[in-house]
């Protein structure tokens, strides 16, 4: 009889599902906008009746456990969340109990940079490799690190938090509450932001041009149309990139870096000058460490946490 898990993606605007095979394959999917401001109530019985019509859907298959991804800070310890700024109601909340009690099988928790790291590991661009650093790009930066073939967690499972490395001395506000951070300047928050202020100052772009509205979307098809201002942002953007992916691979000496989120859907454009930072700024010893989009594209949250479901059972939790 073939095993199964349940992979459940939970995000302040959906929370995603998917029966997931032993070999990383989606066999189904379901999904329902987040009702981020009902509370926790609400939104575990959005979990609940995503994963029972998953479950009802297995077949003959075993179900050996739900995973789930969510933004965090999480202590994955306990099971808390500490504070999760999307969801009302997050903060200090017995996430992991309150879920077990809904589900037959076994719960595991997992920060949502953390699942997409083991995602890519376990499946995409990182399978095969002990050492890996995965961030991902999008409204905020977070990522997962796998070390010496084992999850990389740190105190209450907390570490991972890259986005909220200081790169920039008192410089811009981060939601996080602190100045400089590399989600202040690197995220596709921060890239939209820069490229509304300066679209605004110019008057030589295309961007916004008609009322049309500037989004990352936007910068990247105005590039391509050959706008001077898309491409510097875009340049600049890469730089940024650049300096927080050098700075990861100095602390965590990985044999890749993966890229995922939004802004990886751009990584062709970007990717050149990320390399060009990394090879004029890297130690000698890491310039030839490979970046490299996640393959598994949006899927690596959502496949990662099934996987926490295969790896508990196979280890029992002592990776």
């Amino acid at each position: 009889m073939s095993e199964i898990a349940i992979g459940i993606d939970l995000g302040g605007t959906q929370v995603r599902a998917a029966l997931v095979s032993a070999d990383g394959r989606v066999l189904a999917r379901a999904e329902d906008r987040t009702d981020a401001m009902a509370g926790p109530e609400r939104v575990l019985a959005q979990i609940q009746a995503l994963a029972d019509g998953l479950a009802a859907a297995a077949g003959t298959a075993t179900v050996v456990g739900i995973g789930v991804s969510t933004p965090g800070p999480i202590d994955t310890v306990s099971g808390i969340t500490r504070d999760i700024p999307t969801l009302a109601g997050f903060a200090d909340f017995p996430l992991k109990a309150e879920l077990q009690k809904r589900f037959a099988f076994p719960v595991s928790l997992e920060n949502d940079g953390i699942a997409a790291a083991i995602g890519e590991w376990q499946f995409g661009a990182g399978r095969g490799l002990e050492n890996l650093v995965y961030v991902t790009v999008s409204t905020g930066i977070g990522g997962g690190v796998i070390a010496d073939g084992r999850v990389l967690r740190g105190r209450k499972g907390m570490a991972g938090h890259v986005g909220h490395m200081s790169v920039m001395p008192d410089g811009a506000l981060c939601p996080c509450g602190n100045k400089g951070c590399f989600e202040a300047y690197g995220s596709g928050t921060a890239f939209t932001r820069r490229a509304q202020d300066r679209a605004f100052a110019c008057t030589e772009t295309r961007l916004g041009a008609g009322g049309d509205a500037i989004d990352s979307r936007a910068v990247f098809a105005a590039a391509r149309a050959g706008d001077a201002l898309a491409n510097d942002l875009i340049e600049e953007e890469a730089e940024i990139l650049g300096r927080g992916f050098t700075s990861l691979l100095h602390i965590f000496s990985p044999e890749i870096v993966i890229m995922g989120g939004g802004l990886s859907h751009e990584f062709e454009r970007l990717h050149p000058g990320i390399q060009r930072y990394i090879t004029e700024r890297a130690m000698p010893a890491f310039k030839d460490v490979p970046v490299m989009r996640a393959a598994l594209g949006q899927n690596s949250g959502l496949i990662g946490a099934a996987a926490l479901s295969f790896l508990a059972a196979e280890f029992d939790f002592s990776w």
